[in-house]
């Protein structure tokens, strides 16, 4: 869930912009909630009236486990209440997802045999199509080379179809 000091059509737009389809977003218009929190506060120096400081909770059958609140210092810091340092609270030892991206073509059945073993694998990716906006020029920018597909795995490059056999095979 998230709550912020806004309405609720920018709390829309905002849950639209992150394609987060699997979090609440709760509009606080007034403050009130947050204010009941004792974290708004006043940003009419910057032009945005009242705000909310930022933070994240753990919320347990309505009970509070665990607040992250950012430290009170100028500015607006973002050192504490990101997703990972919950996400390290309740599960330190967990591994994050690998970060899969796939340039591929329409068509080709090197790209279709490397997304079926991603899918095995179990791992999301992301796949980027050459000629939607994207051209054989930043592929080579990319990926040093023109051939499709090209997998990146946590931002290294990893190659095409059988250099991801060989990668998934050492795993």
């Amino acid at each position: 869930m998230c709550i912020s000091v806004n309405d609720t059509f920018v709390m829309n737009e905002w849950a639209k912009d992150q394609q987060a389809q699997n979090i609440t977003f709760l509009p606080d218009g007034n403050g009130e909630f947050t204010e009941g929190m004792g974290m708004l506060v006043d940003k009419t120096d910057l032009g945005f009236g009242k705000r909310s400081w930022r933070y994240s909770m753990l919320v347990k059958d309505g009970t509070i486990e665990k607040m992250f609140i950012e430290p009170n210092e100028p500015g607006d810091p973002f050192k504490v209440s990101d997703a990972q340092t919950m996400l390290n609270y309740i599960n330190p030892q967990a591994t994050p997802p690998k970060m899969v991206s796939l340039f591929t073509k329409v068509g080709c059945p090197f790209c279709a045999r490397a997304k079926e073993m991603l899918k095995q694998h179990q791992l999301d990716y992301e796949e980027i199509v050459l000629g939607e906006g994207i051209t054989t020029r930043t592929l080579k920018a990319v990926a040093n080379g023109a051939t499709v597909p090209q997998v990146f795995i946590d931002g290294k490059l990893i190659g095409g179809s059988d250099a991801l056999a060989a990668y998934l095979g050492a795993l």
